[in-house]
C-alpha cells in the first residue's frame, strides 16, 4: 500500500503551525505573520482542509476528567471485522491496524477499569477471530490527552454493538456500568 504525498510549501507549513499553537488565531493574524492578504490564508485554509489535511476536531482532555484509558494490543486473524465489531461503541476512541505479530491496537476510554476489562474480556477474548488481546492502562502522557469522546445526546434501548444487558454476567454483577448509549448506563461520564 503507498500512500499519496501530499506536497506543503512554507506557508502552509506556517498555517498548520499557527493553527497548532492556537486554535482561535484569526486569519487576519495569519495573513499578518505570513505576508499574505486574509482572502489567501482563508483560501489556502480551505484548501487544506478540502486535502483532508487539517480539520476542526472537539477533543475532551482525558487526563483532566479523569477517564482511563486502555490499550489494548490485538492478534487477530480478521482486523477490519474486530474494527467494525466496535466503531459505534462510546467507549471506542481509535483502532490501529498494526503490522506484526499483534496486529491490531485498540484505544478505549472508561470510567473505572473494571468496566473496561469486562469490555474487553467479553467482546475481544471470547471472539473466535481473536488469538489474544493484551490489555493495558495508559498511566501517564507527556502532553494533555485530547481525544474525541462520542457523548449520548438520547439514550438508546438497545446497545450499538448488540450485547443485550439482560445476558451481562458483569452487568448484572456491577462490574461494569454499562453501555452509555443506553438508559441502563449508570456511571456519570456520559
Amino acid at each position: 500500500m503507498t500512500r499519496e504525498r501530499i506536497k506543503l510549501d512554507e506557508k502552509d507549513r506556517k498555517i498548520i503551525t499557527l493553527l497548532h499553537d492556537n486554535q482561535d488565531i484569526s486569519q487576519d493574524e495569519i495573513a499578518k505573520e505570513i505576508k499574505l492578504s486574509q482572502p489567501s490564508v482563508a483560501m489556502r485554509i480551505k484548501k487544506l482542509k478540502e486535502k483532508g489535511i487539517l480539520a476542526n476536531i472537539i477533543g475532551v482532555n482525558l487526563n483532566k476528567v479523569g477517564i482511563y484509558v486502555a490499550v489494548v494490543l490485538v492478534q487477530t486473524i480478521n482486523t477490519a471485522k474486530i474494527l467494525n465489531l466496535f466503531r459505534e461503541c462510546p467507549f471506542f476512541l481509535n483502532g490501529f491496524v498494526l503490522s506484526g505479530k499483534e496486529n491490531l491496537m485498540l484505544l478505549f476510554a472508561g470510567e473505572d477499569l473494571a468496566s473496561l476489562e469486562s469490555m474487553i474480556d467479553e467482546r475481544l477474548r471470547s471472539n473466535k477471530d481473536v488469538k489474544s488481546a493484551e490489555f493495558n492502562i495508559l498511566i501517564s502522557s507527556i502532553k494533555d490527552f485530547i481525544m474525541p469522546v462520542k457523548m449520548v445526546e438520547r439514550p438508546l434501548n438497545k446497545t450499538p454493538c448488540g450485547v443485550d444487558y439482560k445476558e451481562c454476567q458483569s452487568y448484572h454483577e456491577n462490574r461494569c456500568f454499562g453501555c452509555p448509549a443506553t438508559s441502563r448506563y449508570k456511571g456519570v461520564f456520559w
